[in-house]
């Protein structure tokens, strides 16, 4: 799955390390609703228990060494992770998450490719009816990534969260498939007409 110079590529075991890495990096850490320390064991038995049975689909965030690499496309820089977790297929829902790992990768719209990418793998892959995400209230960055994503607020829905810095407000947002599949000729448009102009 590709966007651009942005690839997703299945999460493995051998990818452990990093993901605790990543995830213990305090400008990572103070954006989850969940701020314990990520450990090796933890991780091994999320793969074990989640991912592998299928309750959560993730992967890895790749960005290209070049604009085409259909060789070997993250033959480039691994940056963050991205994730749908409590799949339910019989209601067709799941819980959206995402961390960009690398500092250096922040703010160049990788997140918002990796979120375009992960949607599409949703609707097309796992035939969901609605895809939803929580954030905290503060994480400005996060909202208009999701939005360009195609994710909306849900309006009237919060919640309030103890986390180490005191209290926190979170925000709810959703995407469903109808408004998914209306958004994206008016991407493919975009598209062309960019290429056009090149």
């Amino acid at each position: 799955m590709s966007e651009g110079r942005v690839y997703l590529r299945p999460i493995t075991a051998a990818d452990t390390a990093q993901i605790v890495a990543w995830r213990n990096r305090d400008f990572v850490r103070k954006n989850f609703i969940y701020q314990k320390p990520f450990t090796k064991k933890g991780h091994t038995s999320w793969l074990r228990e989640q991912v592998e049975p299928g309750h959560v689909a993730q992967f890895i965030i790749c960005v290209a060494d070049g604009i085409d690499c259909p060789e070997n496309p993250c033959a480039g820089w691994d940056i963050g992770s991205v994730y749908l977790r409590d799949i339910d297929r019989e209601a067709g829902t799941a819980e959206y998450g995402v961390f960009i790992g690398e500092k250096d990768a922040l703010g160049q719209g990788y997140g918002t490719a990796a979120a375009k990418l992960t949607v599409a793998y949703g609707f097309e892959t796992l035939h969901l009816k609605k895809i939803f995400l929580r954030f905290l209230e503060d994480n400005a960055g996060a909202e208009k990534s999701y939005e360009k994503a195609g994710f909306r607020m849900v309006e009237g829905r919060r919640e309030t969260v103890m986390l180490e810095q005191g209290p926190r407000e979170v925000l709810f947002m959703e995407l469903g498939c109808e408004e998914w599949e209306m958004m994206r000729p008016a991407a493919s448009g975009r598209a062309d007409a960019e290429e056009k102009n090149e």
